[in-house]
């Protein structure tokens, strides 16, 4: 899985971390224990709200089908890491609590009741609610069965030119042992008979994944009329072909899923990438986690694949065919634009456009006259961040360009902007994360490549991922040397900044500069020990500044000064940050907390969390920013970065939020969050028990406000009504 794979590259889900620490539940008089809810409930809650997009019927019906296939990868991912890890912990006898203290035995249960009842509910989303929806719209998705002889014809001569070549059906009798199966491969299980002998034999053939999941039944290409076959309903009535002379008896499809993590001691090892490739091809032999069948296949060969794959009753998921729907991303191909989101396009950045309207944009010059807050997609992540680097590279001032780089794209123009710097003579730092989770592979093939150009490539701290956004140029101004910054919440890839909701900060700012400068030097060096006087950056400062600003925020209301603490993640999970939310509600400071995934906080609790108030957004874009807002007795503080509050972000990563600082800055930000917590716009709300309730309608049946198209429109506006003035 490459960078390319806009679903699992901080994914929808992506929130998955394996927390193999013991979980230390703080010990505070003043609070209730059970006050946190369970991670892992609280994700799959998460991909309950991806569903619910799928089920409404006022979406258009392809981004319903998108987000069928979205909560199908999501769910695998969460097997291969989170329930994987579950599963490893209790086989090695590290089996530690979980952070509502529960024994991870009793939680693998709560997750397999939870997720049997959410694939059985995504099973009938599709059959009952999109695809007849799908039907309405003019496209079909139909079986061999309801094809009429000159659909078959054409439809077997395709099979026999482009599919059966291509397939490899494996025996299983004495001379060919039960195969390996690959994890989320899709798979049949075929018995046929020996009619010379009368005997049954059992063989497995893997569906290829190098061919479409679903096939054009016609020749032509009119697309207000589609129909499609699914691969493997093609190929399952064609297996006469693949077993000539014997009887075909019966077949079914399955599915396995497998621990897909990998694990390197850092501390053992004298080359990471060479231990890391190891890793990476035992990957595809963990152990299996979670077996997927079709509803109708037999108890026989169900018994058989289960002995041979030595998986639990738990671990079986019955279901309506067809299996992963991961597939119907396909569909997002067909060209009918009335069924997807009406086109958008970003703007370009109004303080980043040139004065005169022929006039060629200068970043440096536009930079240099102030911050500019960049708000991703809405704003153009080519015309700004990739812009900005291209004319460094380019630029002969610029001495030296320095980059984190944790997932990026396949074709990657940031990449090839550093080669093109390196090329030129300039100072080139790549400091490349090549343990991102499924991006592993992509990153260490970017490595070799940068390093084949002549850039310094470093893999950061051992021990720590560096996960933090950043970018730094140096460029040499009539004899003065002036640092020219970038920082941001999400990574630096083009092709999900079109669909990743993020935050940006371009800056000149001295002290910025100088904070990266120690920055990466450090992260090229040795450990990073020194505070920063404009950042935040963990794993050794991040918490603490939290902490301290949300024990201020409780002092300040306590002495009658206006307070108010506002934060928007992807999930919050950390003790100490929650812990000292709930002592800051008790104080009586409002707590606005906005989530896209997984969160741990009861809100809403007499006592504990009346003042806390938690909303969830999930639409079109991905919700990716992280935001932290304090009122701080009238003199706003807001940063923004790359951490979510989980142990993984504040403890074993290289985090980093910078201090906005600009009155427009914190006013848009202050703004975003006014109609992100208003009862009008469209959201989920969390309460005690970690029950998510939507609420998409008023009282009166009138569709709420959808933030994210109000988002697009006021920056839109803004362009228009004030030419380059931000």
């Amino acid at each position: 899985m490459s960078g390319d794979n806009i679903l699992l590259d901080s994914n929808f889900g992506s929130d998955f971390d394996d927390d193999d620490e013991i979980i230390e539940i703080l010990d505070d008089p003043s609070l209730p224990e059970g006050r946190y809810l369970d991670r892992e409930l609280s994700w799959l809650a998460f991909n309950t709200r991806v569903l619910e997009l799928a089920e409404d019927p006022t979406l258009p019906v392809l981004e319903r089908t998108n987000f069928l296939a979205i909560f199908s990868s999501n769910l695998d991912e969460f097997f291969m890491v989170r329930v994987a890890g579950l599963k490893r912990r209790i086989a090695t006898g590290l089996a530690v609590p979980t952070n509502i203290g529960r024994k991870p035995v009793d939680v693998l249960g709560d997750i397999s009741r939870a997720a049997h009842e959410l694939q059985l509910r995504h099973a009938r989303a599709y059959q009952e609610l999109v695809k007849p929806a799908l039907d309405d719209a003019g496209v079909h998705i139909v079986t061999w069965d309801s094809l009429d002889e000159d659909d078959r014809a054409r439809l077997s001569d395709y099979f026999s030119t482009q599919i059966f070549p291509v397939l490899m059906p494996l025996a299983v009798d004495p001379a060919h042992p039960f195969p390996y199966i690959s994890g989320l491969s899709l798979n049949l299980s075929i018995r046929v008979r020996n009619t010379k002998i009368d005997k049954e034999e059992f063989a497995r053939l893997k569906v290829p994944q190098v061919i479409p999941r679903f096939i054009r039944v016609d020749e032509t290409e009119d697309e207000t009329n589609v129909r499609l076959i699914a691969l493997e309903d093609l190929i399952a009535n064609h297996l006469s072909h693949l077993f000539p002379g014997m009887e075909v008896l019966d077949h079914h499809v399955f599915r396995v899923t497998r621990n897909e993590d990998v694990e390197v001691d850092e501390d053992e090892t004298e080359n990471l990438i060479q231990a890391l490739e190891k890793e990476l091809l035992r990957r595809r032999f963990g152990p299996p986690i979670r077996l997927e069948v079709t509803e109708d296949m037999d108890d026989r060969t169900l018994e058989l694949i289960v002995r041979e794959l030595d998986v639990t009753e738990q671990e079986v998921y019955r279901l309506p065919a067809p299996l992963d729907l991961s597939g119907l991303f396909d569909l997002g191909k067909i060209d009918r634009p009335e069924l997807h989101y009406p086109k958008r396009v970003p703007t370009t950045s109004v303080a980043l456009q040139p004065s005169e309207p022929n006039a060629k944009p200068d970043i440096f010059k536009a930079i240099a006259r102030q911050d500019v807050l960049l708000h991703h997609p809405y704003e153009s992540f080519a015309t700004s961040v990739q812009a900005f680097l291209e004319q460094a590279a380019a630029d002969p001032h610029v001495l030296a360009i320095k980059q984190t780089l944790y997932r990026t794209s396949g074709d990657s123009p940031i990449v090839e902007a550093l080669i093109d710097a390196a090329e030129a003579g300039k100072q080139v730092l790549a400091l490349v994360e090549i343990k991102a989770r499924f991006d592993e592979q992509a990153n260490i093939s970017w490595a070799r490549k940068l390093e084949k150009a002549g850039v310094h490539v470093v893999y950061g701290l051992v021990g720590l991922k560096t996960h933090c956004k950043l970018a730094l140029v140096i460029r040499r101004e009539k004899g003065v040397l002036r640092h020219y910054s970038h920082i941001g919440t999400g990574n630096y890839n083009p092709k999900t900044s079109r669909i990743y909701e993020d935050f940006g900060l371009l800056t000149a700012d001295d002290q910025v500069g100088k904070d990266l400068t120690r920055l990466f030097n450090e992260l090229s060096g040795y450990a990073i020990e020194k505070k920063f006087k404009r950042l935040l950056v963990a794993p050794l400062h991040l918490r603490k500044g939290l902490l301290k600003r949300i024990a201020q925020e409780a002092s300040n209301v306590e002495q009658g000064l206006p307070a108010g603490i506002r934060i928007k993640v992807n999930s919050i999970v950390d003790e100490a940050i929650i812990d000292a939310l709930y002592r800051a509600s008790q104080a009586g400071v409002p707590v606005e907390i906005w989530v896209r995934g997984i969160c741990a906080i009861k809100p809403g609790v007499p006592g504990l969390s009346e003042n806390i108030a938690v909303r969830s957004i999930v639409g079109r874009y991905l919700e990716h920013s992280r935001i932290f807002s304090f009122v701080n007795a009238g003199e706003p503080e807001t940063w923004i970065g790359s951490a979510d509050m989980m142990h993984r972000n504040l403890d074993r990563r290289v985090e980093a939020l910078v201090r906005l600082t600009s009155t427009d800055h914190l006013r848009e930000i202050s703004e975003l969050f006014d109609l992100a917590m208003h009862e009008n716009t469209m959201s989920w709300t969390l309460g005690p028990e970690g029950e998510w309730v939507r609420r998409s309608v008023d009282d009166a049946g009138n569709p709420l406000v959808d933030l994210q198209d109000v988002v697009m429109k006021q920056i839109t506006r803004r362009r228009k009504r004030t030419g380059i003035s931000r």
